[in-house]
């Protein structure tokens, strides 16, 4: 019964009364729970408060991990294959940042490598390290510290801003050389998928307040 109310319920932390903020006109509000699948407006402007996601941990969990094994693909199968002059070249993403450092442009090739490979990694393990246990009510040693990081490195996830430079670039290089896809680009647009879905299938405050009952068990 506790893995099944950990996986279907929103629980409510101990205490209160609980207050939820509005981000757009800082109206106050008593936080009370909300249906599954419903969401909490602000009373003066409209704003969405809180949402109550369903099968939060569930989703959440199943596109992390898929996410961190697309990551596997991304960083070892080729991402783009060029022939140009007779010759072929393959490029994979960590390939492709130590390329622009070792041309000397380093701080390029470390953002990429930083928002396109750390950053990621970061925001797709923290979420399955600190969800994945969350479904059996229990805590994961140290989930408040990781939960603290991924909210800071979720604004510097940015693989769908480097996938939208590639595409452009690679319709300006079509013109001098053939190119093709590889299984690496593929898995790519797959883990940008799996990132925005893994974020936005569970609400900040709903994580906040279920690590907080894991904690009190």
């Amino acid at each position: 019964m506790r893995t099944r109310l950990s996986i279907l319920t929103w629980p409510e932390p101990k205490g209160g009364p609980h207050r939820a903020i509005c981000h757009y006109c800082d109206t106050v509000h008593l936080a009370e729970p909300i249906a599954e699948g419903s969401r909490a407006n602000c009373v003066l402007c409209g704003a969405t408060l809180f949402q109550n996601r369903p099968a939060s941990l569930v989703r959440v969990t199943s596109f992390s991990l898929t996410a961190l094994l697309l990551m596997i693909v991304v960083h070892t199968a080729p991402f783009v294959d060029m022939d140009a002059a007779g010759l072929h070249t393959e490029l994979t993403l960590p390939g492709a940042a130590r390329a622009l450092i070792d041309e000397g442009t380093p701080l390029v090739g470390l953002g990429v490598a930083l928002f396109t490979i750390i950053t990621p990694l970061i925001l797709a393990g923290g979420l399955f390290y600190v969800c994945a246990p969350l479904m059996f009510g229990r805590l994961a040693p140290g989930a408040m510290f990781v939960t603290r990081w991924m909210s800071r490195s979720e604004p510097w996830n940015m693989i769908e801003v480097f996938l939208l430079g590639v595409l452009v670039s690679l319709l300006k290089l079509g013109k001098v050389a053939d190119l093709h896809f590889g299984i690496g680009f593929w898995a790519f647009a797959g883990l940008m998928v799996c990132m925005a879905a893994a974020v936005a299938a569970i609400d900040k405050r709903e994580l906040w307040d279920r690590l907080e009952v894991a904690k009190g068990q």
